[in-house]
C-alpha cells in the first residue's frame, strides 16, 4: 500500500494545540519551543482507519504525532502471521525509528480515523542542534516505548493468559484515559478479538475463551466497541501489575 501524502494544510495551530490545555497530562513548551515545534509542523493529515501510515523495510519523507484516534505498530512473518507490538494514542510520535535507522523495521496501521501532525524528516537535526530539551523529550518518548515493549514481553513469555488479557485492557485504558479519552469510566475501544490475538500471542478462539473468562471475574466489561473497568483493582491483580504514577509527559 503506498504512504498517505500530506496535504499543505493545517487546521490547528500549534499555539491552539489541544495538548497544551491538558497540564496535568502533556508539559507545556516555553515560547522559543513552541516557536519551534510551530515551524517544524508542516501539516495535517488525515488517515482512513485500516491505513497503514508506516510500513516496515520502507523510509518516509515524514514523521507524525498523533493528534486524534489510534495506531498500532505491528511486524509481519513472511507467511502473513502478524504480531502486534504496541499502540498508539494522541501525543505519540511516529517514524523516529526510520530517521535512526534509514528504514522502518515495523509498520504502523489506523485503527480508527486518524489527524496527525506532519514534520519533515530532514528538519530533525535542527530540533537536536537547537533545543536539547525537546531532544531529550524525543530521547524520553523512545526509551517509554522501550519499557511497554519490556512489559509486552513479559506478558508474551510469562503472564499466563487470563493475566496478559488482562495487563492488555488495564493498560489500554489507562492510556486512553490519561489523554482524556475515558467518559463515565468507559472508554471506545476499536479492538478486535483478532487485534487482542495478535497482540499476545494467541490463537482467535483462545483469546475468545480468556476473553469470556476475563469478563466473569466482573472486574472489566467489553460491548459494543466499549471497555470499561466494573473493578480496577481487582483487574490490576488478576495481570499483576502496578500502574505507574502519572507525571506531566511531553509530546512533539
Amino acid at each position: 500500500m503506498t504512504q498517505p501524502v500530506p496535504p499543505p494544510a493545517r487546521r490547528v495551530p500549534c499555539e491552539q494545540c489541544p495538548f497544551r490545555s491538558k497540564k496535568k497530562v502533556f508539559r507545556d513548551f516555553t515560547p522559543e519551543e513552541l516557536a519551534f515545534v510551530s515551524s517544524f509542523k508542516s501539516a495535517e493529515l488525515n488517515v482512513d482507519p485500516r491505513t497503514n501510515v508506516l510500513l516496515q523495510g520502507t523510509n518516509s519523507a515524514h514523521l507524525y504525532s498523533v493528534l486524534t484516534g489510534w495506531a498500532f505498530r505491528y511486524k509481519m512473518l513472511p507467511d502473513g502471521r502478524r504480531q502486534i507490538l504496541n499502540y498508539a494514542f494522541p501525543g505519540d510520535f511516529l517514524g523516529l525509528q526510520a530517521s535512526v535507522l534509514n528504514e522502518m523495521q515495523h509498520s504502523v496501521e489506523t485503527l480508527t480515523g486518524m489527524v496527525l501532525c506532519v514534520f519533515p524528516r530532514e528538519k530533525l537535526w535542527e530540533l537536536y542542534g537547537g533545543h536539547p530539551t525537546l531532544a531529550f523529550d524525543l530521547t524520553w518518548l523512545a526509551a517509554q516505548e522501550m519499557q511497554i515493549l519490556d512489559e509486552h514481553l513479559l506478558s508474551v513469555g510469562r503472564r499466563t493468559a487470563l493475566e496478559r488479557t488482562a495487563y492488555l485492557l488495564l493498560h489500554l485504558f489507562v492510556r486512553a484515559e490519561q489523554v482524556g479519552l475515558a467518559k463515565g469510566g468507559v472508554i471506545q475501544f476499536p479492538l478486535t478479538q483478532q487485534h487482542i490475538a495478535d497482540t499476545l500471542g494467541m490463537s482467535l478462539v483462545h483469546a475468545n475463551k480468556t476473553l469470556k473468562r476475563l469478563s466473569a471475574s466482573k472486574a472489566v466489561r467489553l460491548k459494543d466497541k466499549s471497555l470499561q473497568l466494573v473493578d480496577r483493582d481487582a483487574l490490576a491483580r488478576i495481570a499483576q501489575y502496578d500502574v505507574p504514577a502519572r507525571y506531566p509527559r511531553p509530546f512533539i
